[in-house]
C-alpha cells in the first residue's frame, strides 16, 4: 500500500527577481517499509524534494500526504528523522549524550514525543560499530564516526520515516563503503521507510528497494527503477552480472538527461 504519496508536486523559487523553476510535476508513491534512492544531475530539486516531503518547505502546486496526513502534521506527530549531509553533533557532549539530544527536546513540554517509540541508544550504536564509543565526545570521532552517530540516532528517534540528504557525501570512499553496509544491516533490521538522497549509483542501487532518476532543472521524474536484487545484500552482491547491469541502465537514464540539458 502507498505510505507517502507526492501528486503532481511543482516548486518554483524567486532569485535575483525572477522565478526558478525548480521541480515539474513529480508524481511519486512509496510503500511503507521501502528503501528508495533519488538519484540526478546537481541542482535538479532532489533536497528540495526531500524537503517538502518532510514538511520543511511548501509546494507551489500539487500535494504530497503521509499516511493520509500532510507533511506538517506528521512532522507535529514526530513521524519524521533527519540525517542531513553533516552529522550535526555537539563536540562538548558524548556519542550517548548527543544521540539522547532529540529525546530530550522532543519530552520538554511536548507530548507529541509519546507517539513514537524510542530505540535502545547503546544498541544501535553497537550496531554501527561504535560500541567501544559511548561515552566518548564527539569532537574525538572521525568524520565518518560522526555520521555513523548521526544515523543510529536517527533511526534511535523512533521516527518510522528517515530522510537522509546525500550523509555520506564528505567520507572517502573506503569510509563510504563500509558505512553504506552498516546501513544496510541496521535498516534490514527496523525497516523504516528511507528516502535517500545520493549522487553514487553503486549506493543507489546497494541500497534501495527503487531508484527515482531525476531530469535536471526543473527535476522531474525521468525514470523509476525496481532494484530486484535479493536482501539481505552483502558485498558479494556487487560484483554480479545483475548489479552491474542495474548500475548501466540507472548510468543510460542520466546520460540521456545530460544530452538532453
Amino acid at each position: 500500500m502507498t505510505y507517502i504519496k507526492v501528486s503532481e508536486v511543482s516548486k518554483w523559487f524567486k532569485r535575483r527577481g525572477h522565478m526558478t523553476e525548480a521541480l515539474r510535476d513529480i508524481h511519486l508513491e512509496l510503500a511503507q517499509g521501502t528503501f528508495v534512492s533519488l538519484i540526478g544531475p546537481s541542482g535538479c530539486g532532489k533536497s528540495t524534494l526531500l524537503r517538502i516531503v518532510g514538511g520543511l518547505a511548501d509546494v507551489d502546486r500539487g500535494e504530497v500526504t503521509i499516511g493520509g496526513l500532510s507533511p506538517l502534521e506528521a512532522q507535529s506527530r514526530k513521524q519524521f528523522g533527519f540525517v542531513p549531509q553533516s552529522p550535526a553533533l555537539f563536540p562538548w557532549r558524548t556519542v550517548l549524550e548527543n544521540m539522547n539530544l532529540p529525546f530530550e527536546v522532543n519530552v520538554r513540554g511536548n507530548s507529541a514525543a509519546k507517539l513514537v517509540e524510542r530505540e535502545d541508544p547503546v544498541e544501535l550504536l553497537k550496531s554501527v560499530g561504535l560500541g567501544d564509543f559511548v561515552n566518548a565526545y564527539a569532537k574525538e570521532l572521525s568524520g565518518g564516526m560522526q555520521q555513523r552517530v548521526g544515523i543510529a540516532r536517527a533511526f534511535g528517534s523512533g521516527a518510522p520515516i528517515l530522510l537522509m540528504d546525500e550523509p555520506f557525501s564528505a567520507l572517502d570512499e573506503i569510509t563510504r563503503e563500509k558505512i553504506s553496509y552498516q546501513l544496510l544491516d541496521i535498516w534490514e533490521s527496523h525497516q523504516k521507510t528511507v528516502l535517500f538522497v545520493t549522487h553514487s549509483l553503486r549506493e543507489a542501487v546497494l541500497l534501495s528497494d527503487k531508484v527515482v532518476v531525476m531530469s535536471a532543472r526543473p527535476g522531474r521524474v525521468a525514470a523509476v527503477i525496481d532494484i530486484g536484487l535479493p536482501r539481505p545484500r552483502r558485498a558479494q552482491i556487487e560484483d554480479t552480472d545483475e548489479f552491474h547491469q542495474y548500475v548501466a541502465e540507472i548510468r543510460g537514464y542520466l546520460r540521456d538527461e545530460w544530452k538532453s540539458s
